[in-house]
């Protein structure tokens, strides 16, 4: 009898774990930006919550969420002393929203790859108290329990973190007019039109290549209209004649997803204003770019 209710109590445990796992995802991918390293804390939360005495767990999605935020927090700043080393531009590892388009969250906020490489620059408890307020809506109080922090400071996190995007980013377009101009940028960068580009280009646009170091991806961003459509002239006779490309979503986003010889090389994701596109971002990065294209055939 006893090993019928011991296995009714891993049953349970299961399903509460289960239950709210695409949302402990949700939340770690946006304060850490990597699909690969919220993998490894969800599980590492997993393993943690089966050795836990669940008697005394009152409301097990909440004790989930604050476990996963913390570990999500303590990665955070670790990983922000080994992406100082990192070669090049750094990224955040792209996802399929396609399948989950909210990853996660009631809504899909936090989740443009724009704004997660703007997030990287907070801190990481800035990070996350954004991340729970925004995306899943959080009231202040629950989010300053989990921080162990007072709820005006928990405000004042949150509204930081608010400040820095909103200086940092003008407004967003449509999808439409974001896949638009996205179509006129692919054509003239594909055949090297040093007019087409400077007409879509912003005139502050960041070029990044995160290519982790193992392709020839540009080192440093590319900056200003000038330099970016220039640098993508002359990049254009050694990268597109033998390139196929793949309308995608990335991120909530249109991207393109381009090949060559039948295997991936880029993923290209853009973020635009109604100044023009502000940010391309390449991701180039082998071990981030093949879990995006697998999901692709999922």
């Amino acid at each position: 009898m006893r090993g019928g209710g011991d296995g009714d109590l891993v049953d349970q445990a299961t399903a509460d774990f289960l239950a709210v796992r695409p949302q402990l995802f949700g939340i770690v991918y946006r304060v850490l930006g990597s699909a690969a390293e919220a993998e490894d804390i969800v599980q590492d939360v997993w393993l943690r919550w089966r050795k836990v005495d669940r008697a005394d767990v009152i409301e097990p999605s909440a004790y989930l969420t604050t476990i996963t935020t913390r570990l999500a927090i303590n990665f955070a700043q670790s990983a922000r002393v080994r992406r100082e080393t990192y070669v090049g531009p750094w990224l955040p590892e792209p996802v399929n929203t396609a399948v989950d388009p909210q990853v996660g969250a009631e809504r899909a906020e936090a989740l443009d790859l724009a704004v997660l490489l703007l997030l990287e620059k907070l801190n990481p408890v800035e990070r996350a108290a954004y991340v729970l307020r925004e995306a899943f809506e959080y009231p202040y109080r629950r989010i300053a329990e989990i921080l162990e922090t007072t709820e005006a400071n928990t405000r004042q996190l949150v509204s930081r973190a608010r400040r820095h995007l909103t200086a940092q980013r003008k407004e967003r377009v449509s999808a439409a007019h974001h896949r638009r101009l996205l179509e006129v940028f692919l054509d003239a960068a594909r055949t090297g039109n040093l007019a087409g580009l400077e007409e879509v280009l912003a005139t502050d646009v960041v070029s990044y290549s995160d290519g982790g170091g193992t392709r020839g991806a540009s080192k440093i961003p590319v900056v200003g209209r000038i330099h970016v459509s220039r640098y993508l002239v002359a990049f254009a006779p050694r990268f597109w004649p033998q390139a196929q490309v793949r309308w995608t979503e990335a991120n909530g986003r249109p991207a393109v997803l381009v090949s060559a010889s039948g295997a991936a090389v880029a993923l290209l994701s853009v973020d635009v204003s109604a100044d023009g596109i502000e940010r391309l971002m390449w991701m180039m990065n082998p071990a981030k770019l093949a879990p995006y294209v697998a999901s692709l055939a999922a």
